[in-house]
């Protein structure tokens, strides 16, 4: 029983009996199971480490897609989405694969489409949460969940091209490394190559998943698992009669390997620590953490802050305001660099122009003066000529005069002749 008194001259009102609210994590597990949990898997790793048979071995289902080639071009991120259902829970399964990841020549670049696709997320997200009109609770959230990195089982070391991967991600996503294909070495060699990862990691500052262990319930089983990692996994959807039971298996000639034999391979551990303890923590480290820093530098690229220089509250107001003139600053001062280089540009065509005008006339004058010299080569050489032809009629004409002449004293000659035969 409780009593309370509120002042002087009041009554006194014992409050007895059950309240209620022991009930709210019951409300929370019915709301949630009504909505359903998303989950969004993203599968790094080189073409033919058993990126797609792991998932299908996970969760116990055959995911449609067609075997990757090594003639990729590029990396090529592809996502499905599909709605599972396990008793009366349902989960949308986002798996992302990376294709072609590792198969160039050149690999400098190949973690630049995973770390775009890994914002992209990030920022459809933020951009429905800046909306004024926000529909958070019907949103399909594709930001990635957990990363599955995918390692080869050489039994040496990390490649450079997994090392900087995972530096670039490390900050992005939720890390969990593990080793494909664990049945490829031995188990002696395994143990030394976990050891050589995990050192590897630490030495080049890159920092994976590591299971929670403030939570009293499942501090002892992460604790544990911790110490585990890379898991050492193998994945295969083919069911064999092992004793009186069915189980899923890899069959060798040498002999059998069970998936789901703890003393085999580290599948089960894998299982247990993604899907059955710490898929919310998974989700709530996204969100927490990695979305909350991207959403931070984001906003602060923005120009938005918590206090301003005098330590008083950020006005949104203000900074639209502040931003906006800004922006008109930029755009003015651009829009003058614009003109003047369009000005320049017009100076340049006028000179370009005038250089083009000047050569014209350069050139009109060169033809005009060699016109003007072939005209009065052609007059000079028509003077010549008519001279020649004024000569020559002044020849004729003397020509002719002779001869008119010669024939005149011929014909006097002959009537001589005539006159002195008659006598």
């Amino acid at each position: 029983r409780a009593a309370a008194t509120v002042g002087e001259g009041c009554r006194t009102v014992p409050l007895a009996g059950h309240v209620g609210f022991d009930s709210l994590p019951d409300q929370l597990v019915n709301k949630s199971v009504s909505q359903g949990f998303c989950f969004n898997i993203l599968c790094v790793g080189e073409t033919g480490l058993g990126k797609s048979t792991l998932m299908d071995t996970l969760f116990n289902t055959k995911f449609e897609g067609e075997p990757a080639t090594h003639t990729q071009p590029g990396v090529q991120l592809r996502s499905n989405t599909y709605d599972l259902q396990e008793s009366n829970v349902g989960l949308k399964l986002t798996i992302v694969s990376t294709v072609g990841f590792g198969d160039q020549i050149n690999k400098e670049d190949s973690y630049k489409p995973i770390v775009e696709f890994i914002d992209a997320q990030f920022e459809a997200y933020l951009q429905e949460e800046l909306k004024i009109r926000r529909v958070l609770h019907t949103y399909h959230d594709s930001r990635i969940h957990a990363c599955l990195y995918f390692i080869a089982p050489t039994g040496h070391s990390l490649k450079s091209l997994d090392l900087v991967t995972m530096k670039k991600l490390d900050s992005k996503v939720n890390i969990i490394p593990i080793i494909a294909k664990s049945d490829a070495i031995s188990k002696s060699e395994l143990t030394k190559f976990k050891i050589k990862i995990t050192s590897e990691l630490v030495n080049n500052g890159v920092q994976i998943y590591q299971f929670p262990t403030d939570d009293e319930s499942v501090a002892e089983i992460n604790g544990t698992m911790n110490a585990h990692l890379p898991f050492a996994v193998i994945g295969s959807t083919e069911e064999l009669k092992i004793g009186n039971k069915m189980m899923k298996a890899r069959q060798y000639p040498w002999g059998t390997v069970q998936v789901e034999n703890e003393a085999h391979c580290d599948f089960v551990k894998l299982r247990e620590m993604l899907i059955r303890v710490n898929m919310e923590d998974l989700r709530e480290q996204t969100h927490s953490r990695h979305y909350e820093l991207y959403r931070r530098c984001k906003l602060e690229e923005m120009g938005f802050k918590d206090t301003d220089p005098d330590s008083k509250p950020f006005s949104l107001q203000e900074t639209y305001e502040a931003k906006r003139n800004e922006f008109l600053g930029e755009l003015q001062k651009k829009e003058e660099e614009m003109r003047q280089m369009f000005v320049q540009r017009v100076k340049e065509k006028e000179a370009e122009l005038k250089e083009a005008e000047k050569e014209l006339h350069e050139k009109f004058d060169r033809l005009k003066k060699l016109h003007q010299d072939e005209k009065k080569k052609l007059e000079d050489k028509k003077k010549s000529l008519d001279d020649e032809v004024n000569a020559f009629k002044q020849r004729k004409t003397a020509a002719e005069l002779l001869q008119s002449q010669g024939s005149q004293a011929g014909g006097s000659q002959t009537l001589k002749r005539d006159k002195e035969k008659k006598k």
